[in-house]
């Protein structure tokens, strides 16, 4: 039940002071910072959205965080995922983010779970909890958190961002307020919506929606103030623009009686970013590439689909830039089949998905290629080092 009971809560002197700024406010006071030491929070995610949720959230007090990830810090994370820092690269994130909320708030209990969220744990975790922040990245696992929080009537504070924008809401606040279903009844196609390790993110993006999602989890625990719960935020970066949208249950969704395979049920079918696009055309390796442009390349052509921004990061010698854009929109096909007149056409992207996805685009249009498996961050890491890795 929220807000949570506080009869046997009491504050240390420690974190009287260490409070001090919410105690003054009429609208927290003493019984809400005591809500804040007596709940509890779940995040799934520690990454760019988990990171600021997870510092905000112990740093005012909040006496229980959850943490579920299985993932390593990588170089690539330290752009936006705040709550780590270089000396944790290659170690586990939630060891990180442990650390760094005991540095901040030594008096929160911090649980851990180094596993990927499943239709088989999902209950057990999330049950003990009362309240959970979606701080994933991917739609498998945003169908999971809801239908779990549905089944348990928990509340799921919700976050997402791309490129320059981001949305916020709460789902599931009561019995009749809107869940994930109702903005996304049912997943967009396989590859559809670029990753943002495809697409980018601005660094500081996931801080401002994580912030924002910790407005909410606090408010809510507190009783304090007017949550996002049937109104969905949509934040526009490069406008410094916010929008908000009527979020209302749709009378006729399915009723949630348990939990499925939401991989089959997105369509992913437990495959990785781009595999399952890979796995539709003929590949090689990049092994397989060097040995070819070691030797007479009069007789093949290099595509690389990528985005202008990403050639500047690195690139194979000899690869001519057509964005993959460019080929789905038919734009460039007649280019590239001159290109190919008379040779064996090879494309190439960052990881093996978009160029995948070109090639068939290209089919369509009676033009055959291969693919190179991996892409340029497999050069980088079995070819030649020296290429930088994004």
């Amino acid at each position: 039940m929220l807000p949570p009971d506080t009869s046997g809560v009491q504050l240390s002197p420690d974190e009287v002071a260490r409070f001090s700024r919410h105690l003054i406010l009429p609208e927290v006071g003493m019984e809400g910072q005591k809500r804040l030491k007596a709940a509890s929070v779940l995040c799934v995610g520690t990454g760019g959205l988990g990171s600021p949720l997870l510092l905000y959230l112990a740093a005012a007090g909040v006496g229980r965080l959850g943490i579920v990830d299985f993932d390593v810090v990588d170089h690539s994370n330290l752009q936006r995922q705040v709550i780590h820092g270089t000396s944790w690269v290659g170690k586990p994130k939630i060891e990180s983010a442990k650390a760094r909320i005991l540095e901040i708030n030594p008096h929160c209990q911090v649980d851990l779970y180094e596993t990927a969220l499943t239709s088989e744990n999902a209950l057990e975790i999330i049950a003990g909890y009362d309240l959970v922040c979606d701080g994933t990245d991917n739609f498998p696992t945003r169908y999971l958190v809801n239908d779990a929080c549905v089944l348990l009537g928990k509340p799921n504070v919700y976050g997402s961002i791309f490129r320059f924008e981001g949305q916020a809401t709460v789902f599931n606040l009561d019995a009749d307020s809107p869940n994930y279903r109702d903005l996304f009844p049912e997943p967009p196609p396989p590859g559809m919506v670029p990753s943002c390790a495809e697409g980018g993110v601005v660094g500081v993006l996931p801080g401002i929606i994580g912030v924002i999602q910790a407005t909410e989890a606090l408010k809510i625990i507190t009783g304090i103030g007017t949550t996002l719960s049937g109104r969905l935020l949509l934040f526009d970066a490069l406008q410094m623009k916010f929008r908000e949208l009527k979020l209302r249950p749709d009378p006729d969704r399915p009723v949630i009686e348990k939990l499925i395979d939401y991989q089959e049920f997105c369509g992913v079918g437990g495959t990785a970013p781009g595999q399952e696009e890979a796995g539709a055309v003929i590949s090689i390796s990049v092994k397989e590439l060097q040995a070819l442009l070691a030797g007479d390349v009069s007789g093949l052509v290099l595509v690389d689909v990528r985005n202008p921004p990403e050639v500047e990061i690195a690139a194979i010698p000899g690869a001519l830039l057509i964005p993959l854009d460019r080929i789905e929109s038919g734009e460039a096909v007649e280019e590239v089949r001159r290109l190919a007149d008379g040779k064996t056409l090879y494309v190439h992207c960052k990881m093996g998905g978009r160029s995948a996805k070109a090639l068939i685009a290209l089919a369509r249009h009676g033009i055959e290629g291969v693919n190179v498996a991996g892409g340029i961050n497999a050069w980088s890491q079995e070819v030649d080092p020296s290429v930088p890795l994004y």
